[in-house]
């Protein structure tokens, strides 16, 4: 019977305090130090919980009215340390040692903030909560290493301005050391972390008795510029267009507990370009958000699963029509035709109060776009709206409770200026923990309200599950309901909603090493779905994972999936009222990685389906492969192949009976990723990625739909084949010339609009790769440069 550790069973720090500041040189050499008695007392949290470090380590922390200081002695042969230069933030699964401190500054055992340095002298940092570690959020702090013959120090620095805590003349927070060695490939912390217990924070120490402490003024700006050129095809020509921006970004602390986040006219053209394909099902695609203000410090938002960022400056939902329609007219040209929404601010406030209410308001309002189109016949220019002036708004309040658990109530709001839609979604979670942290209940209900020129109805969502979540055997029952008119999606993101599902799932789990084995784990799932309304059953799945970690850190993983009966599947006919009927199947698959400490680096993955269809196999595979030159330069390259050759959906509509034709159809998709990477200095570096993307759609034999689902042939229709490219090279130069301040220069190529070829003419995938590059191309360079400016520091330089 597992029994978690209770928080008295914790180690407590004594907290110092200093009365003169810390010269941070990678030694720890400072008057200041000498006050300050180390902790030196770690244990092995990986791979084998509770055996004592084999190396000395030492850790003194001290803090003052202005900042914590972290000064660590990490010690072991010089030889051994390991220091690849990486990208900030980018050190998991690198070539480097670590150290990281992390603090629950409200002593929540639930949220926390994390820094981290690597013996390069690299830092990473970000926010942990329950259930995610937010490395998005980046905060100024400052960090220096040296290496030493015995080992290797670091010495942190963190501003009370760069964290968040309450007002109290008498602290306690939680806290954690953690160190981890790249050679032998462990990891050591001061407080024990069980991996047998749910949950990290809830498990660390406790730093007892800072006194009178206050939140100092939290004000800074972060003002930018940024220029260039974007050339892109449209037709048989070229738009090209200026890139001009200004504009600034402002973090004020209202409180010692809350801050205002503010962009003002912000430029998110620096980002990476997004992994497109060939979408054939009748659900829209989701793509990772790569604009820092819409992820950093987001853990609140983002609680209820209900905020899509990409849905802020997305693309103008009228842009496409105005190119369908006058793209390849030669009666018209298009002057200008945004790709993305403009905003004209977004501002953030979020924090936590005294009573452990975290309280989190997101706004943004995006402009309203245009389009202009010169008629040569007229010689005039028209202006045709694009999108909407709208007003984007998210309010959360979540109250951490006892223990582990916590309620959170989430509202998501989308106002139009032109009425065509509103939109209001809300929502209640409540996740409850026992005292021994073994066992989870978890509730959630949602209601959503559409209304406007063209729509008006509402509906709801709502999802119960029971759960053990720590020991070597875990389970977790559950349900989830999805209404036919239950909408979230003007804010956050569904695939598909009109859902009824039941699931159960198993896992035993050996956390420790074995004879054979680092980790091995073992996990079963079931699951029923249905429609909700009309109720019909759907489809029934079973799954099944087996991963095993061997002793030379190589490891492997089996899944498998059977889906052992015909589906009846309502979306897939695009017409509502009809169902199709899918083809039960069979997959296993097989993955695997080698030792991420060697110079080179394997990944890969092979899998296959079958089903009762005739000619109708699955088959799946990735080869992946990274090399390190030197600490500072490493390239990898990544290459997927999946083919289906019996898959069957729908293909479109009948010109005249409108009915939806169906196809059996031979899928092939092929994907390559090139990445190159060299660091100049840990806060300099230069990164190239390429992705080439091709999927060709052999339509081999036509359907017609039956009211009861199954597929009746019809006759054979030619040139419906589809041959898909798509094209990125992203290449980015990034310096952060000082704490906080970055000058960022990037060059983006981009196969124009994504291409089809003639799928009679390049049916394989070198044929396809050569004729990109004959293919018309859009090129965008451009320069940004921000700078840090904190009041705090402007102030002190005065006196």
């Amino acid at each position: 019977m597992l029994s978690a550790m209770s928080y008295a069973q914790s180690p407590t720090l004594q907290a110092t305090r200093i009365q003169k500041p810390i010269r941070l040189d990678g030694n720890l050499d400072d008057p200041s130090w000498q006050q300050v008695t180390p902790v030196t007392e770690f244990v092995q949290s990986f791979p084998t919980f509770g055996v004592p470090a084999p190396m000395r380590t030492e850790v003194r922390i001290a803090y003052d009215d202005v900042a914590v200081y972290i000064g660590a002695y990490l010690y072991g042969s010089a030889k051994q340390i390991r220091r690849q230069l990486t990208q900030r933030d980018v050190l998991d699964f690198q070539d480097t040692d670590l150290f990281s401190v992390g603090l629950d500054t409200y002593l929540d055992r639930q949220n926390a903030f994390i820094f981290q340095v690597s013996a390069a002298g690299v830092q990473g940092d970000s926010r942990q909560s329950q259930t995610e570690n937010d490395r998005t959020w980046d905060a100024v702090w400052e960090s220096k290493t040296s290496i030493k013959a015995d080992g290797w120090v670091v010495e942190m620095l963190i501003p009370l301005s760069a964290i968040r805590f309450a007002r109290k003349p008498l602290q306690d927070w939680g806290i954690q050391f953690r160190r981890f060695d790249r050679t032998i490939n462990q990891s050591f912390t001061w407080s024990p972390e069980n991996p047998a217990i749910n949950g990290s924070i809830n498990q660390w120490g406790m730093w007892q008795g800072l006194k009178d402490i206050r939140p100092p003024l939290r004000l800074s700006f972060l003002p930018y510029v940024s220029g260039g050129v974007r050339v892109s095809p449209v037709g048989t020509g070229y738009i090209t267009e200026p890139l001009r921006s200004g504009g600034m970004d402002v973090k004020y602390g209202i409180d010692e507990s809350f801050t205002l986040d503010a962009t003002l006219i912000p430029d998110f053209a620096q980002v990476q370009s997004d992994n497109v394909f060939l979408n054939l099902s009748p659900f829209q695609v989701k793509f990772e958000d790569f604009r820092p203000f819409f992820t950093e410090g987001t853990e609140l938002f983002n609680k209820a699963d209900l905020f899509y960022s990409r849905r802020i400056g997305a693309e103008p939902t009228g842009a496409f029509r105005v190119l369908n329609k006058y793209g390849n007219d030669t009666n018209f040209l298009i002057r200008k035709n945004p790709g993305i929404t403009r905003l004209f601010n977004a501002t953030k406030f979020s924090g936590r109060t005294k009573k452990k209410l975290g309280i989190g308001v997101l706004n943004a309002v995006g402009q309203p776009m245009q389009a202009v189109v010169f008629n040569k016949q007229t010689g005039r220019d028209s202006t045709i709206k694009t999108e909407p002036l709208a007003n984007y708004n998210i309010v959360v309040l979540d109250q951490a409770l006892r223990g582990r658990s916590s309620v959170t109530f989430t509202n998501t709001n989308v106002i139009r200026a032109d009425g065509s839609r509103n939109a209001n979604v809300s929502a209640i979670d409540l996740a409850l923990f026992d005292t021994a942290n073994v066992h989870r209940l978890f509730v959630q209900g949602r209601v959503s309200q559409i209304w406007g020129k063209h729509d008006d109805y509402g509906g709801f969502a709502g999802s119960a599950s029971y759960a053990k979540v720590s020991g070597m055997f875990q389970y977790e029952v559950g349900m989830n309901v999805e209404s036919d008119k239950y909408d979230p999606n003007d804010l956050g993101f569904l695939q598909n909603n009109n859902s009824l599902r039941y699931s159960a799932r198993v896992s035993y789990n050996f956390f420790n090493p074995t004879k054979h084995y680092l980790q091995h784990r073992y996990s079963l799932t079931i699951q029923n779905r249905h429609l909700y309304n009309p109720f019909s059953w759907s489809e029934f799945k079973v799954s099944g994972n087996a991963f095993f970690w061997f002793k030379n850190f190589w490891d492997v993983s089996i899944v498998s999936e059977a889906v052992p009966f015909w589906t009846r599947d309502f979306f897939e006919p695009r017409v509502p009222g009809r169902v199709f009927r899918g083809v039960p199947y069979w997959y296993v698959g097989i993955n695997g990685s080698s030792d991420s400490r060697k110079p080179w680096y394997l990944s890969w993955n092979i899998g296959g389906a079958e089903s009762p269809v005739r000619d109708d196999p699955y088959w799946t595979g990735n080869l992946g492969f990274r090399y390190r030159f030197s600490p500072r330069l490493q390239s990898s390259i990544n290459f997927e192949i999946e083919q289906d050759r019996g898959n069957r959906g729908f293909a479109f509509f009948d010109a005249q009976t409108r009915e939806p034709v169906f196809v059996s159809r031979n899928i092939k998709q092929n994907t390559l990723v090139w990445n190159g990477q060299y660091n100049f200095t840990p806060r300099m570096n230069l990164t190239i990625r390429l992705r080439h993307y091709w999927s060709y759609v052999n339509n081999r034999r036509f359907f017609r739909l039956l009211d009861d689902g199954w597929l009746a042939e019809r006759p054979f229709i030619n040139n419906t084949n589809r041959n898909f490219n798509t094209f990125n090279i992203d290449m980015f130069y990034t310096w952060d010339f000082i704490w906080g301040s970055r000058l960022t220069l990037a060059w983006k190529n981009a196969l124009g609009s994504n291409v089809f070829l003639d799928p009679l003419r390049f049916k394989t995938y070198t044929r396809n790769f050569a004729e990109m590059f004959r293919s018309p191309h859009s090129n965008e360079i451009s320069l940004k440069v921000v700078y840090f400016l904190d009041y705090l520091h402007l102030q002190r330089r005065r006196q």
